[in-house]
Order: C-alpha cells, then structure tokens, then sequence
C-alpha cells in the first residue's frame, strides 16, 4: 500500500501570468482636475485615479515623462479628450 492512503498528491502549480502588467501611466489635466490613467502595452485603459494620490508619485518616481499623446496608438483610448488635453498630457512609461 502506498504512503498516499489512496488519494493522489496535487500536482505542481504551473506559474502563469494572469494579468498583463501595466505599461504606461498618462497623467491629464481635464477640468481643472489632473488625473491619472493606466494602459496597458496594448493602450488599453485599465484604471483612473486621481493624480495626487500617494501610488501615483511612487508609481512615476524618477520617469522622465514625454509630452504629449497625440499618435495615432493613442486614438481609441483617449478619443474623449480635447486635442489640447491630449497635447499638454505626461505619459510615463513603467519598467515591467
């Protein structure tokens, strides 16, 4: 008889990626409010919170942001801004 008193041992977990790791934080300024939007690689919006939190200074913390978020990878994700908006806006990229 087996030391497994008839049942079997679990099998090893495999480490898969469940989630896609966050690639850009874009901070906008839009009615006086300044916040700040998380995408994807893919440019998919994922999160918005308010730039001022904690998280986000933590998150951007020594980035060199560029100006501006006008190209065309852009269009679907933040069509609901004003070109203005999307010109003056702070896009990070995040190390994965």
């Amino acid at each position: 008889m087996s030391q497994t008193y008839g049942m079997e041992s679990p099998k090893d977990h495999t480490k898969v990626l469940h989630r896609m790791p966050v690639r850009y934080l874009v901070v906008i300024e839009s009615a006086g409010l300044k916040i700040a939007r998380l995408f994807l690689a893919t440019h998919e919006m994922v999160a918005e919170m308010d730039a001022a939190v904690e998280e986000v200074s933590s998150m951007i913390a020594g980035l060199t942001p560029v100006t501006g978020a006008l190209g065309t990878q852009w269009d679907g994700s933040l069509a609901a801004l004003s070109p203005d908006e999307r010109a003056s806006a702070a896009v990070y990229t995040l190390p994965v």
